[in-house]
């Protein structure tokens, strides 16, 4: 395939290497993952790459890249989850009234709909339970090693579970909820409203990018 390039990987016999979609992924946190247990893995995403690896990444319209999914051993994708996520549900009716919604809902499913043997996921909990099906799997942060909580949906086809690395343990706070380090006491994130507060939330934690790498790699 003409857009593939890069530093070979040697790592892995030629046999077993993957090729590697990791779609709608600016940070390359999944990509260096995949890469790193040698693999051919490409970032994807219509942003510049903040992960210092552009001979990895393939800028542009996930549609324009995809293709019809058999070119790839593996797609991992993040698709935009604003319009989809159940955070956001007060405005669903406008984002229905819009269109917007419905966009996101296609976006989501030409990705389901690829004819890939492996294909991973990730949105938070949202409508895509009821618009395509409930989620094989529900993971957190916390789980993976980090002190973090942030509840992600994984939908997977061809893929098994991801186990468990690393459990970190919560703490009580004063008003008697259960916490990890990323949370306010009543349990809200404790990021700031900014420009780049979306770009900083999606960004996959590394510990969960390093489980996917050596489970599914």
């Amino acid at each position: 395939m003409h857009l593939f390039r890069g530093v070979p990987c040697l790592d892995v016999p030629s046999d077993i290497r993957m090729r590697i979609l990791i779609a709608c992924e600016e940070s390359q946190t999944v990509c260096k993952a995949f890469r790193e247990k040698g693999h051919e893995a490409y970032s994807n995403d219509i942003l510049n790459c903040s992960g210092g690896h552009p001979e990895w990444h393939l800028k542009g319209y996930l549609e324009d890249i995809i293709g019809a999914g058999n070119e790839w051993n593996m797609i991992i994708a993040f698709p935009p989850c604003t319009n989809l996520s159940s955070s956001g549900a007060r405005h669903f009716w406008y984002k229905r009234q819009n269109g917007s919604q419905q966009f996101a809902i296609n976006f989501f499913m030409m990705i389901a709909n690829r004819d890939c043997p492996k294909i991973a996921i990730e949105n938070p909990v949202g409508i895509m339970s009821s618009e395509f099906r409930k989620p094989d799997q529900i993971i957190q942060p916390y789980q993976f090693g980090h002190d973090a909580s942030k509840k992600t949906c994984l939908w997977l086809k061809g893929l098994p579970l991801l186990k468990p690395t690393k459990l970190i343990e919560g703490k009580m706070s004063e008003l008697g909820k259960l916490v990890w380090g990323n949370q306010t006491a009543s349990g809200q994130n404790k990021l700031a409203p900014s420009p780049e507060r979306a770009r900083i939330r999606s960004k996959t934690y590394e510990g969960i990018a390093k489980a996917m790498a050596e489970q599914w790699g």
